[in-house]
């Protein structure tokens, strides 16, 4: 029977052996920011981490889109059979202008050091009672994904029709924030182009034969400002005008909005579809104007709760000095992890790093640079791999996480 502690001791003991190649790894993405879908230079610095951790990583370059990859690891030599299969998620994209302003070097850097930290503490015994799979091909006891373009249009998402998490029994993450926290709703999101097209004419010699798309595009924003007024109150949507018009004196034929609606579930999403879309073809119809309704994106989950790995992971943090408030400050982001939730039983905790800077500022990316935040850091990826030891190691408790994914997934279907 496995030694839980043991295997936490060994963990730990891994990841402080390697704080510095970690936070080399996590300095050079924060150093080279790469928008969503160019993260080429991240994704080359993993890879090569990886690479150099021995034979037993396999590990496979533009896995299914260009800038993704996949690392797994199984013992050699085990009996061939069918056993849990634990995966870590690395996120690498920045933002415009601002750099890591979400932390996601650290979202790399806290994965790696989960991996490779569980790794030392299966490799520091002789038997499991969760087995592993060893047998197929790229089916390992570790897998570590990186996916990209969270930021934007949501790798994850594309990961999961691929078909990258269908091997995968147990997924882990974390996230950098201004607090621990070992789970915050997240809301779904889904982001919508509208375009009106009318006709240009000269605005004071014979405006009437116009056909005017910036009228189009205000009413338009005006009839969903109206709108909240009936919406549900956690229901919200927000948008700019991205085009609307080249000069005064003259019509403009081509007008641009872009929104995100947000809801608390997945469920609810398509009902404020429904009611934002209205919005956008009675501005059409009210001035004449031709309307494209463009969805360029993903829609990103909410995340579903999963409480038996919740509190493995809370009281993990607590033994490693983590201090988690009886009420977490709220949270209204979204993440196409939630998407993986709601297909593999996984948790995506946040982590403080030192700093009550605010995700995507300024300040935030200092602060996802900052020597600081790395005690923080590697604290997170210690309790992210004891949680993960623990469910390797009662197969109660994965019985548990599984039925919770179950229930919550029937909650949500509701």
């Amino acid at each position: 029977m496995a030694n839980r502690h043991q295997m936490k001791e060994a963990l730990q003991q891994c990841i402080d052996s390697m704080k510095q190649q970690l936070h080399g790894l996590s300095r050079d993405i924060w150093n080279r920011p790469e928008l969503a879908g160019e993260e080429v230079n991240a994704h080359d610095t993993l890879v090569r981490f990886f690479s150099e951790q021995g034979r037993t990583w396999t590990v496979q370059r533009h896995y299914k889109l260009p800038t993704a990859f996949r690392a797994s690891w199984g013992p050699v030599g085990g009996e061939e059979q069918r056993g849990l299969n634990v995966g870590f998620l690395c996120e690498y994209d920045a933002l415009p202008g601002i750099g890591h302003a979400c932390g996601h070097n650290l979202i790399a850097e806290v994965g790696a050091a989960a991996a490779v930290g569980l790794r030392a503490a299966v490799e520091s015994q002789s038997e499991l009672p969760v087995p592993v799979e060893v047998a197929e091909p790229f089916k390992s006891q570790i897998t570590v994904l990186g996916t990209p373009a969270e930021e934007a249009t949501g790798g994850k998402i594309d990961l999961i029709r691929g078909g990258a998490f269908t091997d995968l029994d147990l997924i882990l993450m974390a996230h950098p924030a201004q607090q621990d926290a070992s789970f915050l709703p997240t809301v779904t999101i889904t982001e919508v182009s509208v375009k009106y097209h009318g006709k240009a004419a000269h605005a004071s010699a014979y405006p009437w034969e116009g056909v005017n798309a910036l009228d189009a595009a205000v009413l338009a924003y005006s009839n969903l400002s109206v709108l909240r007024q009936q919406l549900k109150p956690e229901w919200k949507l927000h948008g700019i005008i991205k085009h609307g018009g080249v000069k005064p004196n003259i019509i403009p034929a081509y007008s641009e909005l872009e929104f995100y609606l947000r809801t608390l579930r997945l469920s609810d999403i398509w009902e404020l579809k429904a009611k934002a879309e209205a919005c956008f073809r009675a501005a059409a119809l009210a001035t004449g104007c031709q309307v494209e309704i463009i969805y360029p994106a993903h829609t990103y989950s909410n995340i579903l709760p999963n409480d038996t790995l919740a509190n493995l992971y809370e009281s993990n943090g607590k033994a490693l000095g983590m201090v988690f408030p009886e009420q977490p400050a709220g949270f209204s982001g979204s993440t196409d992890f939630g998407n993986v939730s709601f297909i593999v039983p996984g948790i995506h905790p946040f982590f403080y790093i030192g700093t009550d800077a605010l995700n995507h500022t300024e300040e935030y990316t200092e602060a996802a640079g900052a020597e600081k935040a790395q005690l923080y850091t590697l604290r997170a990826a210690k309790a992210l791999a004891m949680t993960a030891v623990d469910v390797v190691c009662c197969p109660d408790l994965l019985q548990r996480v599984r039925e919770d994914f179950r229930l919550a997934k029937l909650k949500e279907e509701k």
